[in-house]
């Protein structure tokens, strides 16, 4: 049996089933016939995709499911990464994360037409919901003012089988063996989609239930080269510099994702319908941070035996009383020097501290969605009332213990193949004998919850006229969000390498073996505080009592809690039109949305007296137009222009007017906190598109620019405070950045009908997208690009179907791109010899990461009508993150991301 998606290109509704809301936004009205198409394989896909685009009165990208179970990819955000302007980046367990659309992560997720967050954000972590869920996604670059406000980079609508989207009776089964090359494991997929409809008294019912499971082991190795520090501080080596650390970590463990959705349709009669949905997702992990790293400056016995030659990257800097880049105290005090540094890139230490580190976590997210509602679609009136609730919580429980010893030898090369290499003869940290406790003991207990109650109505009305529809909504969201946390830390007992592990009566279940870091020892395991006794109750109290706490876990501080609750009423009026000139159509929308949006968020601040209870009440109230138009020039050819303001929200945390911050138990960590900014307006963006397609039997191609002038940008800035006596680097918020983005999109797709026999079974496709962004206003980046931007993107694919056998694949490349802005830490950095007394001057210093490109693969085959069995492969080069600092020489990470090859069989009855 064939899975048959119909398109109706007479009328906006019907589009994949009865999308109400979500449909008329994407499918204006248009004359012609009916036109079916059938989604049978990868190519099919791409042509659903390919129609939706064209059809659709937005500037829109989708990928259509090849069929029940077969998303191209393992997860949503996986799947995104193939769409024209979106990029991703690559997350500590290996997962694909961090989606932007056109630079921009401020992103309005729907899923089916509603609002969609992850605990209390703004935003969805796509990574959270499995492709095997989806029949489709839209990206929606140009919103419409019947689409829900929040996303000024844009709207990706989610969307999930329904019952009635299938003709008979369908069950179908999902199995798949998924094998990493970092860990050496194979681990389950599973999945399961049931789904009928019957014919009863009171109407035609359908019902549909989708559940999955999947485990993944993961190892994540990276080799760190962090800040630089003069060597004239400790070492008497005046002019040269020196990483001042050699390090890594592995980050690894285990994690689980369970997902279940349900769906219910009563057709009561030709017009009436009623509807309930209900979704779950979930995340469960048991996963842990194994640092090792060997300091230089941290004890005077440490030594330089051996110092290479330098490497010719000279540049003039300020160096404070520590070697390091002066903070705002010391800038603003004139406590610093002026030199000119030389980088080093080999060196040999003695005698320097070193330590293993074990961050072990327990994390749990737990998202639940439910809605029901009712259609009415007439003649000419459409009608939609509906209710949703979602529920969010994330939790975390993070226990940190450092151990450690001095080395007697450690050779650095900070330049091995734009990476660090480093090798302490013997492993030294690969054995118990000598251990003592080191830096301190760190606990981090906090749990995040977000509620919505939402009530919308909708409706529409058809004309037969020049305006062909009217549209018009309210909704009333009602959103909660608060957090807890629990943070408290202490020196290790005796004070650094003050008390050894053997002397506190803990015995061979207090260590484990990490795995190990290729570039550290090459790759030799070493010793670590085991990350299961960690997360174990007897474990953890007994490290308590060592470290001088009490037992049990510490209490929720109520100076670290903030809690908003928020109410949006919105309401929008939309017409669609419709006219001829000569032999071509104009059509399109043009509207707009009232919106206005009161909260309360109530935070706090330590003092020297107790807690302060802090809370603010805040309004805004924003009106956003929109205006979309296609110009159908002939058969093949269209173009669009779409012009549209949006704005989005700031985040909660952003908003909280407490403040929280931290002393270090870490030499090298900077004593650090984080306040909001209640006062923070949203974003306001003005959008423009416009494009040229151009569809022919066989595929199609389109090119489009884009323009956003972005307002009340918020930012996060580092700055240095002193509290109480203590220096900070506090991170807050604020308004008074913009930005501007601009660029070019490119797509197609092409499949060689033309060729003979076999031959005609190959096509190709492929995206580019070129993004320039830049920081305006009155801020210290204007004239930087936006942060994980990278100005060029593409993907490059080639597939074949034919008999039964279906094959692709893909490379995904994006160029260079910032990831941090580290202007507020302590690494020197190259400055402007006529600023060098300017107590207002910081050169900026950002953390880039190095152009990479992904190849994926998979390929198929239909063994019966039945039955499918697929075998797939991602990252199949072993590509690797590889990141600076600044300039191109101050190497910072090399980080080992998977390749994963997949085995898989799917039954259909």
């Amino acid at each position: 049996m064939k899975r048959h998606i119909v398109f109706y290109t007479a009328s906006a509704v019907g589009l994949l089933g009865a999308h109400f809301a979500q449909a008329q936004s994407t499918q204006p009205a248009q004359s012609g016939e009916l036109e079916e198409v059938v989604v049978t394989g990868i190519r099919g896909s791409l042509e659903a995709a390919a129609e939706i685009k064209r059809e659709s009165v937005q500037v829109v990208d989708s990928i259509v499911a090849e069929d029940i179970g077969k998303f191209p990819d393992p997860t949503t955000a996986a799947a995104l990464q193939r769409v024209p302007g979106v990029q991703v980046s690559i997350g500590n367990n290996n997962e694909i994360v961090g989606v932007l659309i056109r630079g921009l992560s401020d992103i309005q997720t729907t899923l089916d037409g509603r609002e969609l967050f992850s605990a209390n954000s703004r935003n969805f972590q796509f990574q959270d919901l499995p492709a095997d869920a989806l029949a489709r996604v839209d990206v929606i670059k140009s919103t419409t003012a019947d689409l829900i406000e929040g996303g000024i980079a844009g709207v990706t609508d989610l969307r999930l089988h329904k019952p009635f989207n299938f003709d008979e009776p369908t069950a179908v089964i999902g199995a798949r063996a998924n094998y990493s090359t970092n860990v050496e494991e194979v681990n389950p997929q599973l999945s399961v989609l049931l789904t009928d409809r019957w014919n009863t008294g009171i109407g035609e019912l359908g019902a549909l239930l989708n559940v999955s499971w999947s485990e993944t082991d993961y190892s994540r190795p990276v080799t760190y080269a962090p800040i630089r520090r003069s060597t004239g501080f400790r070492f008497n080596q005046p002019g040269f510099m020196v990483q001042n650390v050699a390090g890594g970590v592995n980050h690894y463990g285990t994690y689980e994702r369970p997902q279940a959705n349900a769906a219910f349709q009563l057709q009561a009669t030709d017009e009436l319908q009623f509807y309930a949905d209900a979704v779950f997702t979930g995340y469960r992990s048991e996963n842990q941070s194994a640092f090792v790293e060997t300091q230089f400056f941290n004890s005077p016995a440490t030594g330089l035996q051996d110092l290479g030659d330098p490497s010719g990257d000279c540049f003039l800097a300020r160096v404070g009383p520590d070697g390091l880049n002066p903070n705002a105290v010391q800038l603003r005090a004139g406590n610093f020097t002026v030199q000119t540094l030389c980088n080093v890139n080999n060196a040999t230490f003695t005698n320097a501290t070193a330590f293993s580190s074990a961050q072990s976590r327990d994390q749990e997210t737990n998202n639940y969605l439910g809605a029901f509602g009712t259609r009415w679609e007439g003649d000419r009136l459409d009608l939609k009332g509906e209710v949703s609730f979602q529920d969010a919580t994330f939790e975390e429980e993070v226990f940190i213990v450092d151990i450690g010893k001095r080395i007697p030898v450690t050779n650095v090369n900070s330049s091995f193949n734009e990476g660090g290499l480093y090798d302490a003869p013997g492993n030294p940290l690969g054995a118990a004998d000598g251990m003592y406790f080191r830096n301190g003991l760190n606990q981090n207990f906090n749990k995040s919850n977000g509620d919505l109650l939402a009530i919308q109505l909708d409706g529409g009305y058809r004309l037969d006229s020049f305006i062909t529809k009217l549209q018009a909504g309210v909704r009333y969201a009602d959103r909660g969000a608060e957090y807890d946390q629990a943070r408290v830390n202490r020196g290790a007992p005796g004070g650094d390498l003050g008390t050894l592990v053997s002397s506190t009566g803990l015995g061979e279940e207090f260590y484990a073996s990490m795995p190990g870091i290729p570039r550290i020892n090459g790759g030799q395991s070493m010793l670590l505080p085991n990350p299961d006794y960690l997360r174990s109750d007897a474990g953890r109290d007994r490290l308590r009592q060592i470290f001088g706490f009490g037992p049990g876990d510490p209490a929720y501080q109520p100076e670290r809690h903030f809690e908003a609750t928020e109410k949006t009423s919105a309401a929008y009026l939309q017409a669609s039109y419709e006219f001829n000139v000569g032999d071509s159509i104009i059509d399109g929308v043009f509207g707009v949305r009232p919106t206005r949006t009161e909260r309360t968020i109530a935070g706090a601040r330590p003092s020297t007296t107790g807690v302060t209870p802090l809370s603010a009440d805040t309004t805004d109230t924003e009106v956003l137009p929109n205006f979309n138009a296609r110009w159908v020039i002939s058969e093949d050819w269209q173009a669009r222009f779409n012009y549209a303001k949006t704005m989005r929200r700031p985040n909660f945390d952003s908003l909280n007017p407490g403040i929280d911050y931290i002393v270090a138990t870490n030499p090298n960590v900077i004593n650090s906190g984080n306040a909001g900014n209640p006062e923070l307006k949203p974003q306001i963006s003005d959008s423009f598109d416009a494009t040229l397609e151009y569809y022919f039997k066989s595929g199609f191609v389109a090119g489009g620019v884009y323009y956003r002038d972005i307002k009340d940008r918020v930012i996060n800035a580092v700055t240095a405070e002193e509290i109480d006596g203590i220096t900070y680097n506090i991170s807050r918020p604020r308004n008074v950045s913009a930005a501007e983005l601009q660029g070019v999109e490119l797509s197609g797709q092409m499949f060689f009908d033309f060729l003979p026999g076999a031959w005609a079974g190959f096509g190709v496709f492929g995206n580019y997208t070129w993004a320039d962004t830049e920081v305006t206003g009155d801020d210290p980046l204007k004239g930087f690009p936006l942060q994980g931007v990278s100005e060029h993107n593409f993907n490059a694919g080639l597939l074949y179907e034919r008999s039964g056998l279906s094959a692709r694949m893909v490379y995904t490349y994006r160029s260079k791109y910032y990831d941090e802005d580290i202007t507020g830490g302590n690494g020197l950095r190259p400055i402007d010899a006529d600023r060098v007394n300017d107590p207002s001057y910081n050169p900026i210093w950002l953390g880039y990461v190095r152009a990479a490109g992904r190849l994926d693969m998979s390929i198929g085959y239909d063994i019966s009508e039945s039955v499918r069995v697929d075998l797939g492969g991602t990252n199949i080069l072993g590509s690797k993150y590889r990141s600076y600092m600044g300039e191109s020489f101050f190497n910072r990470d090399y980080r080992y991301d998977d390749s994963i090859y997949t085995l898989g069989m799917r039954v259909r009855f």
